[in-house]
């Protein structure tokens, strides 16, 4: 009899295990964030989101042009900082073009790579960091340069190495091998 009832607790314990982690499966497939007009899926990678955002042809074309898509399609997790088309339209005339040209390819790493974290840091994170920091928390970037994050009322800010600032616009869209945060301004390592 105990034999019965121990395999009865035991089939019920990995039935309810495994309806749970079902369950939390479809949970997170079924998160979306809206990005450019784009449903943004958790279950999907970097790259496979960022491709059908409307807001982030410039980028997603840059990454291209950098030979980054292999990259942010791997098994990360990555943060990254992800600026919109308007946010390219604020540097200066030229610049982008300049970057996209295949003798500056380097340079295009050196700026997207700036945008990127290794590892997944939700906004919660970033700002607890701050928090901890008194105020600010620096953070290595791919790039291999600092970024700084800090707070402007509820507005998570970051502050590139040549002190320009970017708000993160779009927090948590959470993707399979880390998460993006939409910002409003490119970010530069000093060149």
């Amino acid at each position: 009899m105990k034999t019965k009832t121990f395999i009865s607790t035991l089939t019920c314990a990995v039935a309810l295990l495994f309806g749970t982690t079902l369950g939390a499966q479809a949970k997170m497939k079924q998160e979306t964030k809206m990005v450019g007009g784009a449903e943004m899926y958790a279950s999907k990678d970097i790259i496979s989101n960022a491709v059908n955002s409307k807001d982030h042809t410039t980028l997603v074309a840059a990454v291209k042009a950098a030979d980054l898509v292999e990259t942010l399609q791997g098994d990360g997790p990555f943060t990254v900082f992800a600026p919109t088309n308007a946010a390219f339209d604020k540097l200066p005339e030229g610049t982008v073009a300049m970057l996209l040209k295949p003798e500056n390819k380097g340079k295009l790493q050196s700026v997207l790579t700036y945008h990127v974290i290794a590892g997944d840091f939700s906004g919660k994170a970033i700002m607890k960091a701050i928090k901890k920091g008194g105020g600010q928390a620096s953070f290595k970037t791919v790039n291999g340069a600092m970024i700084t994050a800090m707070m402007d009322g509820k507005s998570l800010v970051l502050k590139d190495a040549s002190g320009h600032m970017s708000v993160v616009t779009i927090a948590d869209v959470n993707q399979s091998n880390g998460v993006i945060h939409v910002i409003d301004t490119v970010v530069l390592p000093k060149m």
